[in-house]
């Protein structure tokens, strides 16, 4: 049903939470390939006014590369579940970014946390997944972070 499933991640272990539902979804349904996708916040052109342009656009480099590592480690226990996990970086606004790569790249299911973060506040669904819910066409599967924890 299900071929090709997005999961975006923002770093937080509420994103992650997401993870083993995915890797129980594809061992049991058959997904053929996993997109972990992580989104970078552009450069800030007032970060480059106090810190220099040089040193602006190294803090950047170095967040593109953590957010790569990142979306490597959490990759590992899913290749046996799901041997075509792809992860992928991009940058922009989270909320527009997932919907957009969504839309591009052919995604049957876009799986997230409800909240990431910026954590539960007081909102039952954060920003991004409410943006998510109103422009992503397709399905949407979510969870609160409280329902990180599986039983059996």
């Amino acid at each position: 049903m299900y071929e090709k499933v997005l999961v975006p991640l923002d770093g937080s272990k509420q994103s992650e939470c997401m993870l083993d539902h995915v890797r129980m979804l594809a061992r049991s349904c058959g997904i053929s390939r996993l997109v972990l996708l992580r989104v970078v916040e552009p450069a800030f052109p007032t970060m480059a006014t106090h810190v220099g342009e040089a040193t602006a656009r190294d803090i950047h480099a170095f967040e593109l590369r953590q957010a790569q590592e990142y979306l490597s480690y959490v990759t590992d226990p899913l290749r046996p579940h799901c041997g075509n996990v792809e992860t992928v970086v991009v940058e922009g606004n989270a909320a527009h970014e997932i919907v957009e790569y969504a839309k591009t790249h052919g995604i049957d299911l876009i799986a997230m946390s409800t909240h990431g973060k910026s954590g539960i506040a007081r909102w039952t669904i954060g920003s991004v997944t409410r943006h998510v819910m109103d422009h992503w066409p397709g399905p949407l599967l979510t969870l609160p972070p409280e329902g990180c924890r599986l039983s059996g």
